[in-house]
């Protein structure tokens, strides 16, 4: 591993360590604001987002189209910056970290699961899932060993050497799974994820992500607009007029609320 890999490393290992007997949480946010310009407007898409996710929680976030989901967890991912307002991961302002810090913290300490997967198609399953742990300077062998151990895990141990344009869209969905979690990280924030899929694909890949939250002890926050599979998750929040704030009634009761966030 080169000097700027190591240096890298031991900064994103500061930056997921545990603080101690009080342990912070996760993932939170203070007077979180996002704002576009549009011609000569500018748009406010969050509008001072509060949120507060504990260690292990699986948090989804509902909303229209449009509302901010997406912006959200490119935030939290720290892959873009907010107009004011600050994100803590672990207690620590993601502001005050470096460039090789930051580089560190996407790297190791989130996993990102997208919509449309954005895999490589001529590669295969194993090289797509390896991605991450080459960019951070393992060996070849050593990614490729692990991102075969973590496609055994999703399900997909039989189509470790198959490109990605070959595999059907569950199975492309999972490879991404795969490819968030390989380097080990705490957090696995998910846009949409079940967005493209058929309902039994989609039922399957959630159930998956469910059963890694558990066994992982991940702190997952999904964007979804599946109510029927957001119920099923610890909490859920409605983003409204760039307000993130919980749904009304118990979750049992979603179905009853669905009508605050139609079309979502």
């Amino acid at each position: 591993m080169s000097g700027e890999s190591t240096r890298t490393a031991a900064a994103a290992a500061a930056v997921d360590a545990d603080s101690g007997a009080s342990r912070p949480p996760v993932i939170r946010t203070a007077g979180l604001r996002k704002n576009f310009r549009s011609g000569d407007a500018e748009l406010t898409v969050l509008a001072g987002i509060e949120l507060t996710v504990e260690n292990g929680e699986m948090v989804a976030i509902v909303g229209a189209s449009g509302a901010g989901k997406s912006t959200l967890l490119h935030l939290l991912a720290a892959l873009d910056t907010p107009t004011s307002g600050t994100v803590y991961f672990r207690g620590k302002s993601l502001e005050s970290l470096g460039d090789a810090e930051l580089a560190g913290f996407r790297n190791r300490s989130v996993g990102f699961v997208w919509q449309r997967h954005h895999l490589l198609p001529d590669f295969t399953a194993a090289e797509n899932v390896a991605m991450p742990l080459l960019i951070r300077g393992v060996s070849p062998d050593e990614a490729l060993g692990e991102a075969e151990r973590w496609l055994g895990e999703v399900g997909l141990a039989a189509r470790v050497q198959h490109r990605a344009g070959e595999l059907s869209g569950g199975e492309q969905q999972r490879v991404a799974i795969a490819r968030a979690l390989v380097s080990g990280p705490s957090l696995l924030l998910a846009d949409e994820p079940t967005g493209d899929l058929d309902e039994q694909n989609a039922e399957a890949v959630f159930e998956l992500m469910q059963r890694l939250h558990r066994a992982h002890r991940l702190t997952s926050i999904l964007a979804t607009h599946n109510l029927g599979l957001a119920q099923r998750a610890d909490r859920i929040l409605v983003l409204e007029h760039g307000i993130l704030q919980p749904l009304r009634g118990a979750t049992g009761d979603v179905g009853r609320e669905s009508s605050r966030v139609t079309h979502v």
